[in-house]
């Protein structure tokens, strides 16, 4: 079996197009479970099964715990792609990251400006070994970089949609979340 690799430094290409253009997509399954509530007893599954897990209510929100949770998940993955982002940045750079780490806190909390939730996310960068001029210019540079950065600072295109148990095809009110 072949060592792992990173990606290609090609990736930091920029494209010039009207439109977005897909390189990846996905799909995530969550069923309720037990409790018929995908936060408190889900069950999530992607579409190509490489990702199968329980959800559950973490206790701090009064679950039992015992399982992951969207923050975790949605930490996990900012965490890992402004990670790939930071370390593809600096081999073009010529630096070598090695030992770079990306935390990436979520809170769930109440949003004062509606009442209801809102997720807050603070990335923490460690770069052990780089010059620290170095390291804030690579970090600025990943947060215009990093999907999930533009994604957090600007919102996403989002849509919605309602499909019917006898028609495959999605129905949608197209939105755009900002």
């Amino acid at each position: 079996m072949e060592p792992l690799q990173p990606p290609p430094v090609s990736l930091l290409d920029k494209y010039e197009g009207r439109d977005v253009q897909p390189l990846y997509s996905t799909t995530v399954t969550v069923t309720g479970g037990d409790a018929r509530h995908g936060r408190a007893s889900g069950a999530a599954r992607s579409d190509d099964g490489n990702l199968e897990l329980d959800l559950r209510m973490p206790q701090a929100l009064g679950g039992p715990g015992g399982g992951t949770n969207p923050e975790q998940l949605f930490a996990a993955g900012y965490a890992a792609c402004f990670h790939g982002a930071l370390v593809l940045l600096a081999a073009r750079a010529g630096i070598v990251a090695e030992g770079a780490s990306v935390s990436v806190t979520v809170e769930f909390g109440r949003d004062p400006m509606d009442g209801l939730f809102v997720l807050t996310a603070h990335t923490r960068v460690q770069m052990p070994g780089i010059e620290r001029a170095a390291a804030e210019e690579l970090v600025r540079n990943t947060e215009r970089f990093c999907p999930y950065t533009k994604m957090a600072r600007k919102g996403i295109v989002n849509i919605v949609s309602l499909a019917t148990n006898n028609d495959a095809t999605d129905h949608s009110a197209g939105t755009r979340a900002v």
